[in-house]
């Protein structure tokens, strides 16, 4: 399994002291909840929940009701059995599904509180999305007002992207993102990601996923009836894995090779790409496949490859233009796709309207960017179903961060793209995606991206549900998000497993110290027979350590780094490059380390590369390797003889 994230502490929103309902005298109002119901009949009183309640579900919703019981009692203490059947009694929780609820559609529910709570949806994920509303109701009370809604989400997808591309975002940080999006009613998560191919072992190299590592990610979107949408990109954005495919680059008239470029002229460039998503597709639970198509000929254009007109023409005449070669991989790509049962998604930008042939309508179009790309109102002429997915939704690390403020208080919603602002109701925009790039990947941690998404997501929600905001201004809309918190449960992780401190690291079994050669400026790291090696540990603002060197029992101006090695958007990917001492910066994320596991054994992950510090067996000179690779050394702390003087 990959290596573990810990969120922090300090940055943590907290959660209300009691229910948004815990008042009788605001029975009657609507309940304070994100995103908010479409419309609610209050009536007087409250039910309460005691000890003697139960969950009672059918059981094709056995498994959610369990999820909810487990909700419960992170919110209130408050643990109730989970019971079959159709019918409760006075106090129960009672979920149902009802096929004829037509009215509900897929995801909506019914919520009636009164002597019982009973959530009805037509369809099981209706019914769960009902319970995360009583969840937000109860806040950490157990309290809900009298009253009753039908509430049914306006967009079909509520979604959230996240591009684990070349770097390794950790599975701990997927599964807190995840319940997160349950809590919220988002529904989606695209994942640009990498799996360890078999098939095509020259692309297995760092941030990629195990294929049961995929696994795990699939069960929990089911678990939380989330929708993954994996993407290869293809044909641009593709040296991840070209990198050790030169035959396969895409070459210019001077003969140079473009790693990050599928020669879409080759039959044996669309094997492989549909190989390696053939591959992907063992693991991944989905409906769906995203190729990107995005950004093709960023910072080159069609002239400098003639290669690919000359194809186009070759194969659908003399009128056929570059982009016809384009259009024709990404519709083969569609046809492949489309022969195993699942739908292709694309990003907009390659559709610039160039092209004699056109698009297959059936594939679904994420629309971020405008001119001189076709506009949404034509993608949806031409048959194509439309997701807003606008850069004014992009949360990039090291870059500007979303503009949740001015979107609320403009009353933003999924119609207002980029370039051009639709009129409504319009059934094939299908709804919007806040998406998480990482430009800069060393620029934050994985921690202080999710501190930085909590109020666009919460933001995203109530958009893209569609019902009326639950408070006029943004400052009441932050305060509402902030009262309800984090979903019950997220924040139940050990963060900061040790106090503050100078200790020394040694390996099991062991009296072989981590330590460093001469102890300065760019010094490897290593393990040895060092007795006097100690590490001054400091929890950060964000929830990992830096490790300054203490010699002597006096702490150095070093610490522990990972500089060396390839670097990808930033961030130090190469597995196997050393592990150094540099001059300590509070600002440098690559001096964070994670420390995961129990007791008195722990590994040290780096926050930024997500590999484990390991020892390379020939010479004791410290590394960092995938956990799959080679397992990580695992560190016993061990108490410095004296405290060294000084802070961190």
């Amino acid at each position: 399994m990959g290596a573990v994230v810990l969120s922090v502490l300090a940055l943590l929103v907290p959660t209300a002291a009691s229910g948004p309902a815990a008042a009788a005298g605001r029975a009657a109002s609507a309940p304070s909840v994100i995103p908010a119901p479409v419309r609610w009949t209050g009536q007087e009183g409250t039910l309460r929940l005691t000890a003697t309640a139960a969950v009672v579900a059918t059981p094709e919703l056995r498994g959610d009701a369990s999820t909810f019981a487990d909700d419960v009692a992170d919110a209130t203490g408050l643990r109730l059995p989970v019971v079959t059947g159709e019918d409760g009694t006075a106090g129960d929780v009672v979920l149902g599904v009802d096929a004829s609820r037509k009215e509900l559609g897929a995801e909506g529910y019914e919520l009636v509180v009164g002597d019982t709570v009973r959530i009805t949806g037509a369809t099981a994920a209706g019914a769960f999305l009902g319970t995360r509303t009583v969840l937000q109701m109860l806040g950490d009370g157990r309290e809900l007002p009298h009253g009753s809604t039908v509430d049914v989400p306006r967009y079909a997808e509520r979604g959230v992207g996240v591009c684990a591309c070349y770097v390794h975002v950790s599975l701990d940080w997927f599964e807190r993102l995840m319940h997160e999006m349950a809590y919220l009613k988002l529904n989606q998560l695209w994942i640009e990601a990498k799996v360890a191919s078999d098939d095509y072992p020259k692309t297995k190299f760092w941030g990629y996923y195990t294929k049961d590592e995929v696994r795990r990610l699939s069960a929990m979107a089911r678990k939380y009836h989330i929708t993954l949408v994996p993407e290869i990109n293809s044909p641009g954005h593709i040296d991840p894995y070209l990198q050790n495919h030169p035959e396969l680059q895409l070459t210019d008239t001077k003969g140079t090779r473009s790693p990050s470029r599928l020669d879409i002229t080759r039959p044996e460039a669309f094997a492989f790409y549909t190989g390696l998503l053939d591959e992907a597709l063992t693991v991944w639970d989905t409906p769906y496949w995203h190729m990107g198509a995005d950004e093709y000929m960023l910072g080159s254009d069609y002239a400098a490859y003639p290669q690919i007109a000359a194809y186009a023409k070759a194969k659908y005449g003399a009128r056929a233009t570059p982009q016809d070669a384009f259009v024709d991989f990404v519709n083969r790509v569609d046809d492949h796709v489309r022969a195993g049962g699942r739908t292709l998604r694309i990003w907009n930008d390659g559709l610039t309207g160039d092209n004699t042939i056109p698009v297959n309508e059936d594939i679904r179009v994420e629309h971020w960017t405008a001119e001189p790309e076709q506009p949404p109102s034509t993608l949806l002429a031409q048959g194509h179903q439309v997701m807003n997915s606008a850069y004014a939704l992009y949360l990039i690390r090291g870059g500007s961060p979303m503009k949740t403020r001015e979107l609320y208080e403009s009353d933003w919603t999924p119609l207002r793209f980029e370039g051009e602002t639709l009129s409504g109701p319009q059934p094939g925009i299908t709804g919007a995606k806040i998406t998480m790039w990482p430009d800069s990947a060393a620029a934050q941690t994985e921690n202080e991206v999710e501190t930085e998404a909590y109020l666009p997501l919460r933001f995203l929600a109530q958009a893209t549900w569609g019902s009326p905001k639950p408070a006029a201004t943004y400052d009441g809309f932050s305060t509402l998000a902030r009262d309800i918190g984090h979903a019950p449960g997220w924040e139940n992780v050990v963060r900061l497993p040790v106090k503050d401190g100078t200790y020394a690291l040694t390996l099991p079994g062991s009296a072989t110290r981590l330590t460093t050669s001469g102890g300065g400026e760019g010094a490897a790291a290593r393990f040895g027979e060092d007795t006097g090696a100690a590490w001054r540990l400091s929890a950060t603002a964000d929830g990992y350590y830096t490790l300054r060197a203490v010699r002597g029992g006096t702490s150095s101006a070093y610490c522990l780094d990972m500089v060396k090695g390839a670097r990808y958007l930033g961030a130090p990917l190469e597995a196997g490059a050393t592990v150094t001492t540099q001059t300590c910066s509070a600002t440098t994320r690559t001096q964070r380390w994670q420390l995961t596991g129990t007791g008195t054994r722990v590994r040290l992950v780096n926050a930024i590369s997500q590999l484990g510090l390991a020892q390379r067996a020939a010479d004791g000179v410290a590394v960092q390797q995938p956990p799959d690779q080679q397992a990580a050394a695992e560190l016993r702390p061990v108490a410095a003889t004296a405290a060294p003087p000084g802070g961190r």
